[in-house]
């Protein structure tokens, strides 16, 4: 055992000396300029090498231009007849309509008799002339006085009695007075005979003129 740590340590001393002996020759080496000369001795052989580029491929040629197509010419096709059936016969069923029966209608009613014929006379009233006269008597004072004159045109309705019952006036003179007399005197003096129709009296209207004029003396 003695002999062998005797042996390990001399061997490791004598590494320990020559990495010594390494690093003062090295630094020797850089301060001399030894290890300049070396790295251009190493350097120097290197030469630079031109690699060449591939040439490209050469272009292919465009494609022929396309040859003209020639069309050949129409040529119509063959005209082909086909037989056409004919069209199917309609046949058509004339329905004849039969007559209805006759009908019975109940005979109309006779007509009614017509009416008797009139058995008198048809007239209209029949004034007294005598009645329908006025004189200065007639006259109202004021009237009088202030010689109005005039005519005042009137309607009366005549009863079936012959008398008159209303008056209206259709015409007046001009003067108030003489047309209000003109009814008063229709209705409380004038006298005819009643309308007739079929020989019955019925009731009628008429027209009449009253006249006011002064006598001049």
């Amino acid at each position: 055992m003695a002999y062998a740590d005797g042996g390990m340590s001399k061997n490791r001393m004598v590494a320990f000396g020559l990495v010594a002996l390494l690093h003062v020759f090295l630094g020797y080496a850089f301060i001399t300029g030894l290890a300049l000369k070396a790295v251009k001795a190493i350097v120097q052989p290197l030469e630079t090498v031109n690699v060449k580029e591939e040439a490209p491929p050469p272009e292919e040629p465009p494609p022929p231009p396309p040859k003209d197509i020639e069309i050949p010419p129409y040529v119509p096709p063959p005209e082909v007849s086909v037989a056409q059936e004919a069209p199917p016969t309609i046949t058509t069923q004339t329905v004849v309509a039969q007559p209805e029966p006759p009908k019975f209608v109940a005979p109309a009613p006779p007509a009614p008799p017509a009416p008797p014929a009139p058995t008198g006379p048809t007239q209209a009233a029949q004034f007294d002339p005598r009645s329908l006269s006025v004189s200065e008597d007639d006259y109202p004072a004021s009237s009088l006085r202030a010689e109005e004159e005039g005519v005042t045109r009137v309607q009366v309705t005549v009863g079936t009695n012959g008398r008159v019952t209303s008056c209206t006036v259709v015409a007046p003179s001009g003067f108030p007075k003489l047309d209000e007399k003109s009814c008063r005197l229709a209705q409380t003096r004038w006298r005819s005979k009643p309308a007739l129709e079929n020989g019955n009296p019925v009731e009628s209207t008429a027209v009449k003129t009253v006249r006011w004029q002064i006598t001049k003396r």
